[in-house]
């Protein structure tokens, strides 16, 4: 699938201060539908707020960001939980499954929370799990999974309603090499089919295999931005 020409997510001149710390200072981007952008930066450069205004996790003390075309400064709490259930999906570096359900409950539970019928989101959550390679530990629990079948699990349930833009919290951060090539190829191919990703990391190797550009950050501010060769 060719990458968009379409903006997926667009900020421009966003700021982002608690008390008088900036976190973001004057930030404008463009994300393509399709694209795959790796955000990178050291500690406390800016790159989780980025992440959190993206998803509507936050607001932008002045600034607008827009994604699918919605201004999500213009929506309140309501359509904020509306907007993120609908067009977003968030992987975590530790994963946030819930520890009382099993794999196949943890993914159907995120569209059930839209309304979809526990039958029907089951079905679609099994088919995830499958299609993941996982499908023989749907019925396992969290806490007897390996570190890679759990971010599997955690991708199977970002995916569940279909995003527009799946966001990815240092994916790869709390898995062992093995399970974080595992999650890099899975990543890959979900960009290959034309997922539209944001990757935040530390991590070289992910941004150069499973991204088409990187935006660095520092001190809040985009500092440099290249476009990596042999990336659909």
């Amino acid at each position: 699938m060719t990458t968009g020409t379409a903006a997926a997510v667009r900020l421009d001149h966003v700021r982002r201060q608690y008390g008088e710390t900036v976190a973001l200072d004057g930030v404008s981007l463009e994300i393509r539908a399709g694209e795959a952008v790796a955000v990178m930066g050291p500690s406390g450069s800016g790159k989780s707020t980025l992440l959190n205004l993206i998803a509507g996790l936050d607001r932008p003390s002045a600034g607008r960001v827009t994604v699918q075309g919605d201004d999500l400064t213009g929506l309140d709490e309501t359509g904020l939980a509306l907007f993120r259930r609908r067009h977003i999906g968030m992987i975590f570096q530790f994963f946030n499954l819930l520890d009382d359900l099993s794999a196949l409950d943890n993914v159907a539970l995120a569209a059930q929370l839209t309304g979809t019928p526990a039958a029907q989101a089951r079905r679609r959550a099994l088919d995830l799990l499958d299609e993941l390679g996982i499908g023989d530990r749907a019925r396992t629990y969290p806490a007897v999974l390996s570190g890679g079948e759990r971010q599997r699990v955690a991708v199977a349930r970002a995916l569940m309603n279909r995003p527009a833009v799946l966001l990815a919290d240092e994916p790869t951060g709390a898995l062992d090499s093995h399970s974080g090539e595992q999650v890099m190829d899975l990543l890959l191919d979900l960009h290959q089919i034309g997922q539209t990703l944001l990757l935040v990391t530390h991590d070289v190797r992910l941004a150069e295999r499973c991204a088409g550009r990187v935006i660095e950050l520092a001190d809040g501010r985009v500092t440099a931005e290249r476009t990596l060769e042999g990336h659909p």
